[in-house]
């Protein structure tokens, strides 16, 4: 992927609403869109980390800073980590905060 590409979202993603998610680019992403992690070691292990389904309890902080200690932990032995983001709950807020956003316009 060249340098130019390498915020944009996979093409599947894309293809769900391609007039937004076409001119998205990616720098960081909210715990709250993410629906799990998979993480592909150079061993052939995968680990799917279910982000939606987590303990509650957990303040995003406290997940965020399991993650950022696994990936630090495994770094050598990681060959790919995919964010899947919960398509569904980015499509609805954006919508709910257009429609919020032109009301306020009018």
């Amino acid at each position: 992927m060249s340098p130019r590409h390498k915020n944009k979202l996979p093409k599947h993603v894309i293809d769900v609403w391609p007039d937004v998610f076409g001119e998205v680019d990616i720098k960081v992403i909210p715990l709250e869109y993410l629906h799990s992690i998979r993480v592909v070691f150079k061993d052939g292990k995968i680990w799917d980390i279910d982000i939606a389904n987590s303990n509650t309890d957990d303040s995003e902080v406290n997940i965020q800073e399991e993650l950022e200690g696994i990936f630090q932990a495994y770094e050598n032995d990681i060959l790919n980590v995919d964010f899947r983001l919960d398509i569904e709950r980015v499509k609805q807020d954006i919508k709910k905060r257009t429609a919020f956003f032109m009301k306020k316009r009018r």
